[in-house]
């Protein structure tokens, strides 16, 4: 649970008669031992995910996906491997991250992947040994064909970046009856009006209505958005790394085209997303919405790296062990959103009060933040854990000894 600093980024006892070396060595075990697989790791988090759709999604449940890469150049690990040049050395990791269709909030991580010099390992492949690397969109296709078959209680609908904007990829996630919201690029042609056409050319054609107010870049800006329908018929083009291919025709795909913009007061558009999916029944100012909540698994990261766990100070010595502990420490972000996400009174101050623990500054109007919160609740868990363990004489004493150096200070 504890959020660490980067140059302690080992486990953190807690504060307990037990020794800290006693607790380094049994997390040592618990990562080494063969019979904690990913997958069962992943087990309570998925379980997690079933229950938060249930409580916090209505009609669909969004599944982002996402990429991010782990720099380490810790001589101790002997799996890393340059991801894209040669001083970028470390691990990629897929993640898969679902989020409720009405408030945008995170829910829990629901597949994972990290790839190393070895292999790739998920939480939903073969749980004994690294299995091929693939291509990304190779990668999340499997995750998606995995998720879809899940049973979660809402319909998942796939949320994916422009990496995702592959013809050959979408025809066969429609194929499969997937639903997929994807971020286009602005040059690749779709038909419109009977006429091959680039996106952007298409949006430029488009009448846009005003639909709300959001944060872009710390102020806020009115959001515009407009669509039409639109085919994709173009040719797949294979993946340049497997060598110069000929392009693959294939049936076209009947898809929306939502156009989104972030307009300044002066209408200059300060940002624009352009949008193909195939989800017919949600108007096209949720589905806008709806990307605009993709940033999620943004925080999903940032919240295991730097504003929190410290992932890529960890030093464990393989792609299998870091896995490994990123599950365990993904089960106490899913602890994090839940406090954040329940609106009852009691939960309310327990926010309040786990911020006053975390002794962070909060901006101005904002009453709390995810990585203040694990912070707050990992001193909250220590000082629950000290009353546990240690008497009331005891506590005295040590308040006692420590009054006598505080007041020398003073």
């Amino acid at each position: 649970m504890n959020s660490s600093e980067p140059l302690s980024a080992g486990l953190k006892a807690l504060p307990d008669k037990t020794g800290s070396f006693a607790s380094t060595q049994a997390a040592w075990r618990f990562y080494a031992n063969e019979s904690v697989s990913l997958s069962i790791l992943q087990e309570p988090l998925t379980a997690a995910a079933h229950e938060g759709i249930e409580k916090h999604c209505d009609q669909y449940a969004l599944c982002v996906h996402d990429w991010s890469r782990l720099n380490y150049k810790h001589l101790n690990k002997t799996d890393t491997y340059a991801i894209t040049h040669e001083t970028d050395v470390g691990y990629d990791l897929q993640s898969s991250l679902v989020v409720s269709d009405q408030t945008g909030l995170p829910l829990a991580p629901v597949a994972q992947r990290l790839v190393s010099a070895d292999g790739s390992y998920a939480t939903y492949g073969d749980p004994a040994s690294p299995s091929l690397a693939k291509h990304h969109l190779e990668e999340v296709s499997d995750c998606i064909r995995h998720l879809d078959g899940q049973g979660f209680p809402k319909p998942l609908v796939h949320l994916i970046d422009r990496e995702g904007d592959s013809v050959g990829h979408i025809r066969r996630w429609d194929a499969a009856g997937s639903r997929w919201l994807v971020r286009a690029k602005d040059n690749p042609t779709v038909d419109y009006a009977g006429e091959p056409m680039a996106c952007k050319a298409v949006a430029a054609d488009l009448a846009f209505c005003k639909t709300r107010q959001i944060q872009y870049h710390g102020k806020t800006h009115w959001q515009w958005v407009a669509e039409t329908v639109v085919a994709l018929s173009r040719p797949a083009k294979p993946s340049q790394k497997k060598g110069k291919q000929p392009a693959v025709p294939g049936i076209p795909v009947a898809a929306r085209l939502v156009v989104s913009r972030i307009l300044a007061e002066d209408g200059k558009v300060l940002a624009q997303w352009l949008l193909l999916t195939n989800v017919a029944d949600v108007d096209a100012a949720t589905l806008a919405l709806w990307y605009y909540w993709r940033w999620q698994i943004e925080c999903f990261f940032k919240l295991v790296k730097s504003a929190g766990h410290q992932l890529e100070a960890w030093q464990q010595e393989s792609a299998l062990a870091i896995a490994k502990r990123l599950l365990v420490v993904s089960q106490a972000c899913v602890t994090v959103w839940e406090i954040a996400a329940d609106n009852s009174p009691e939960a309310a101050e327990l926010r309040i009060f786990l911020i006053k623990l975390s002794g962070r500054q909060m901006r101005h109007r904002q009453a709390f933040s995810n990585p203040a919160l694990l912070a707050g609740l990992w001193v909250f868990l220590a000082m629950s854990n000290i009353m546990d363990s240690y008497s009331q004489e005891e506590l005295d004493t040590l308040k006692a000894t420590a009054q006598q150096f505080l007041g020398n200070v003073v």
